[in-house]
């Protein structure tokens, strides 16, 4: 799989919350884990897929599979080096995404998603709710800027996925963002993302850190 680092930042809203004092999201002492909220169909967390002898890249806290026929880009903070966010690209279109910390057995996608719906909103754009694979999900149109300094729309399919302790926000761009009924290799590819949330307590809404791994550090 090739390896590119983009230093553009990103245009998604952030999961975390606005406003109120951001809960804490804290392992719980003694007993058992609670199960997962994942069906058995993916994105999955590291603990389903434990053994399994699938090659994935190693992000720290996502494991993403190579997918034939997509590059796996990282959006990187150049003066810092952290990794703000991880994309597949292909010639039809880009799947962004990105894993943050929630609370057990929670539904932190109900919570965010009017909180991205609303952000769109200030910024000119609209949204429209959708039933999908991975339940509900926005179709965005969100004003920009083209490099040329002409007005354009951008469509985005926004998909949240709840997990152990852990919600992953997806973006889809081009055509599975305006045909998202022949999407099904874009979903594919989402639902193979493995999350490694880890045992610390983390502020709800908080993006898991993605490292950079040893090809993507040799690119210059």
């Amino acid at each position: 799989m090739k390896f590119r680092r983009k230093a553009e930042p990103t245009q998604e809203p952030a999961a975390a919350t606005d406003g109120d004092p951001t809960p804490v999201d804290a392992p719980t002492e003694g007993g058992s884990t609670p199960p997962s909220t994942q069906t058995g169909s993916g994105p999955f967390d590291e603990s389903e897929v434990a053994g399994d002898g699938v090659e994935r890249v190693d992000l720290g806290s996502l494991l993403v599979r190579p997918t034939p026929g997509r590059e796996l880009r990282l959006q990187v903070d150049e003066p810092t080096g952290t990794v703000q966010a991880v994309m597949l690209a292909g010639p039809d279109g880009a799947l962004e995404f990105q894993a943050f910390a929630a609370p057990r057995n929670g539904d932190l996608w109900s919570t965010v998603r009017p909180q991205i719906a609303a952000d769109i909103a200030r910024r000119g754009g609209t949204t429209t709710e959708r039933e999908g694979r991975f339940g509900t999900e926005l179709l965005c149109q969100v004003p920009v800027q083209r490099p040329d300094g002409t007005a354009a729309t951008q469509p985005s399919r926004i998909i949240g996925i709840n997990g152990e302790r852990w919600m992953l926000r997806a973006s889809l761009l081009g055509r599975p963002a305006v045909e998202p009924d022949s999407s099904g290799e874009w979903e594919d590819a989402l639902a193979q993302v493995v999350v490694r949330r880890g045992s610390e307590a983390m502020p709800v809404g908080e993006p898991l850190t993605v490292v950079l791994p040893e090809q993507a550090r040799r690119v210059n």
